[in-house]
């Protein structure tokens, strides 16, 4: 079997067929070529298109939560049980390999489509338009490469798969593919419009690539040192989170529910907390392009009416419930992350009078959990939820506004960062506070995000400074099974009883890092040898 990076040197296109939904219409897989596609404004447009779903697909179906939630201790489930325990074997075809896969075909895919533009015969596609695909393609780039070095450390670095065809392949230092990263991300933030792309929603903005240069920075920063992160990269945080939160015109929306509701969360009718999201579509033909997270992660086929519906074993870590137990104030996340035991969600099978949740033996999940086609305006189908999966966020942009400004400090009460980092508690309904730690900020962090993929890529955040404060703090995560029961009666807030005998794994350094999978090795045995410097002067 071809590896990834066989794939990619092969030209292996990733476009999917025709669809008539906003500008997700797409030339068929068999038809595109640089001879024949690419020539227009319209052929560029559509030709980006796929980068916002079905290459992204393999990830958002398994990977998302067994990398992003398991491994960040949020997520209690019977069937991710080695990510939850960092024993993950190289073996392992359905998450693992498949996750490793489709960040190389969205590389793939972005080359690709950037080569098929350049070599278009007969082109007529405007200057504007040719920069601004040209940087979504490398903007989706480095995002791939930022899951890629996140989860497997150093990986080989793939430019053009014409001038690589043909040569061993060997895996590239971390500190190169971060600087990749960031030259990619840098490009992006130079060639995109302060508004979407082309003026279509759901397209990425200067902003976006801001957003996330804020973020690649502020991991960076922790890189290689010790107890300290590196000023420079946090000067480069500040500046462009602070460009997005105080120029950008975008704003947290008023009720936290509503970003995760098909109404204002889809394809057509994105808000303004979206930066970047991965834009999924309410039909499955062809396969890739629909969401099929609320399949796995619903607890009954009762919310999906679809024949789905199969998270009913799927929830909240004993850690992350602890939390909301302790805290339940925080209720306004609580209830839209995950369902205890009493609570009554109307929206949830409105033809029958909505859900109540009864007996069930764990927090099962709520995020991005939004019912049956009746329930969101007759959109949607079986492993096809109508709603967006969100990269980045404006909430989290404030956080690390805050974080980037607090730096190497134990504590800040410096105006910027408290006026941002509250307005994400305020909108929560939580108290502000007069000065914040890093600690502050970490926690505030993974509660806003729970279940939107991020809580590992904080962790490692942390573990690449502070090796021995972040070990402890995973090592210290309950993961045992549980049982959460609604104390009747109590009200403002309403109050459970959290039951369970603590489980804790081990974490060690190696393995903060996720295997390569064993069919990647076996067709490309060079990805075992030490990492090489990667030669940047063969970039154009």
């Amino acid at each position: 079997m071809k590896s990834s990076i066989t794939c990619i040197l092969t030209l292996a296109a990733l476009l999917v067929a025709g669809c008539n939904k906003d500008f997700l219409n797409n030339p068929p897989i068999d038809q595109v070529t640089s001879d024949n596609f690419y020539k227009t404004d319209e052929e560029v447009i559509a030709g980006t298109a796929a980068l916002y779903n079905i290459v992204w697909f393999d990830y958002n179906d398994k990977a998302f939560l067994s990398f992003g939630e398991a491994r960040g201790g949020n997520l209690n489930s019977n069937d991710r049980t080695a990510y939850i325990q960092f024993s993950v074997p190289s073996t392992d075809q359905n998450t693992l390999l498949a996750g490793y896969k489709s960040f190389y075909k969205i590389v793939a895919q972005s080359n690709l489509t950037m080569y098929n533009i350049e070599n278009a015969q007969g082109s007529t596609v405007s200057d504007a338009v040719k920069k601004q695909a040209y940087a979504e393609c490398r903007f989706m780039r480095a995002m791939a490469y930022y899951y890629l070095v996140s989860n497997w450390g150093a990986v080989p670095i793939m430019y053009n798969p014409l001038t690589q065809l043909g040569k061993v392949t060997h895996r590239n230092t971390i500190e190169d593919v971060w600087k990749f990263i960031i030259r990619d991300l840098r490009y992006a933030a130079d060639n995109l419009p302060a508004t979407p792309a082309y003026s279509q929603k759901g397209r990425i903005s200067k902003y976006t690539a801001e957003g996330e240069l804020a973020k690649m920075y502020l991991t960076r920063s922790g890189y290689g040192q010790t107890g300290t992160r590196l000023q420079k990269d946090l000067d480069s945080a500040k500046y462009y989170a602070a460009d997005v939160c105080n120029n950008s015109g975008l704003r947290l929306l008023d009720n936290y529910a509503d970003l995760f509701r098909s109404a204002t969360n889809n394809a057509s009718s994105v808000n303004d907390e979206t930066l970047f999201a991965l834009l999924w579509m309410d039909i499955r033909v062809p396969w890739g392009v629909n969401n099929s997270f609320q399949a796995y992660m619903a607890f009954s086929t009762d919310i999906t009416q679809t024949g789905d519906g199969w998270g009913a074993a799927q929830g909240g870590s004993a850690d992350l419930v602890k939390y909301y137990v302790a805290n339940p104030n925080d209720s306004l996340r609580r209830k839209e992350t995950l369902m205890f035991e009493g609570d009554y969600y109307p929206d949830l099978n409105k033809k029958n009078g909505g859900t109540r949740v009864t007996n069930n033996t764990i927090a099962n999940v709520k995020k991005y959990i939004i019912g049956s086609p009746e329930d969101n305006n007759k959109r949607g189908d079986f492993m096809t939820a109508y709603i967006n999966t969100y990269m980045l966020r404006l909430a989290e942009v404030y956080l690390i506004y805050a974080d980037a400004i607090l730096g190497n400090n134990a504590t800040t009460s410096d105006a910027e960062a408290l006026k941002y980092y509250n307005a994400v508690r305020t909108r929560a309904g939580m108290p502000e506070k007069a000065a914040i730690t890093f600690g502050d900020i970490f926690q505030e962090k993974r509660v806003e995000l729970a279940f939107e993929g991020n809580a590992w890529y904080d962790i490692l955040r942390w573990w690449y400074f502070n090796k021995t404060a972040a070990s402890n703090y995973v090592l210290g995560q309950d993961k045992a099974n549980y049982t959460v029961t609604y104390n009747a009666g109590s009200t403002q807030p309403r109050r459970w009883t959290f039951a369970s005998t603590a489980q804790y794994f081990g974490f060690t350094d190696q393995t903060v890092y996720l295997p390569l999978p064993e069919e990647e090795l076996g067709s490309t045995p060079t990805l075992s040898q030490a990492p090489v410097a990667f030669d940047f002067s063969v970039l154009p």
